[in-house]
């Protein structure tokens, strides 16, 4: 298989999204896109071989309309990050904090770090990501404007880091999933500890979600994530769901039988490897 050579985020250059496919991949070139779509469409034309999308963070929780564009994307999920999003404070070069009066970032972001907002007395200005707040403080140029977004963004945009590590909670993280035109289900033969992401509809019975999850239970299968949707007419409810186990595995095809006696559109989404920071966190 050929090896892709440009990764897609949504954001700007310099936003987490952009550190986050740097971590992973730093022979890559970062293709930013405005949307999430956007980035989707980037790997199904061919544009980008792969794309980094968030899916949750430890403060700010589930990252909106993600679930719910994936399973519609034709996209496959192959691998997991853990990012630790650590915030700095951003100014024109030779400002310093006590001349700063207003201070822009993403919305998730101002409130993470709100106790140095208050410290400095800075009025908040909301921006749609963070590299792009510190992109529009760099084209402003005045020095009483500052930014909070990533080292990396200072380095983009010729910023000073006036400030590092400002979040109030060490432990913010964020987790991204990997997207691949086509499945790369691991070996089973590995032994590595493996997620398999599935998407599927209860049926209307009684007790459905209970009956489509116990084939899971009785199989020695645990859940890593259930998160559910509802359609545009809130009847039929849609669940996301990633499971411990190898998707070839005689008890993941045991429990998946039983799935499809109480749930419908079932889709397969991918196999990847657990990855280490889940161990960290209690995850496994």
């Amino acid at each position: 298989m050929k090896q892709p050579q440009v990764i897609a985020f949504q954001g700007a250059h310099g936003a987490f999204s952009d550190l986050a496919c740097r971590s992973v991949f730093p022979d890559l070139t970062t293709l930013p896109c405005e949307t999430f779509d956007d980035a989707f469409q980037t790997v199904q034309d061919g544009r980008a071989g792969l794309a980094m999308i968030p899916v949750d963070n430890t403060i700010a929780g589930r990252v909106a309309d993600v679930h719910h564009l994936l399973p519609r994307s034709g996209l496959f999920v192959v691998g997991e990050h853990f990012q630790p999003v650590r915030h700095a404070l951003l100014g024109l070069p030779g400002s310093k904090k006590d001349g700063l009066r207003h201070v822009h970032s993403h919305v998730h972001a101002l409130p993470q770090c709100r106790k140095l907002i208050q410290q400095l007395g800075l009025k908040a200005v909301v921006h749609a990501d963070t590299a792009g707040a510190a992109r529009d403080v760099a084209e402003r140029g005045d020095p009483a404007h500052a930014a909070i977004a990533s080292t990396l963004a200072a380095q983009i945009y010729g910023l000073d880091v006036l400030q590092e590590d400002i979040q109030d909670a060490a432990h913010n993280t964020t987790r991204f999933l990997i997207l691949s035109p086509q499945a790369q289900i691991p070996p089973q033969e590995s032994g590595a500890h493996i997620l398999t992401s599935l998407v599927f509809e209860v049926r209307n019975i009684p007790a459905a979600l209970y009956k489509s999850l116990g084939g899971f239970a009785t199989n020695g299968l645990s859940l890593a994530k259930l998160e559910s949707y509802v359609d545009e007419k809130f009847q039929a409810a849609q669940f996301y769901c990633e499971v411990e186990g190898h998707p070839e595995s005689r008890a993941y095809r045991l429990a998946l039988e039983e799935l499809t006696f109480f749930a419908k559109n079932i889709r397969f989404l991918g196999a990847f490897p657990a990855h280490a920071m889940r161990k960290t966190y209690g995850a496994q």
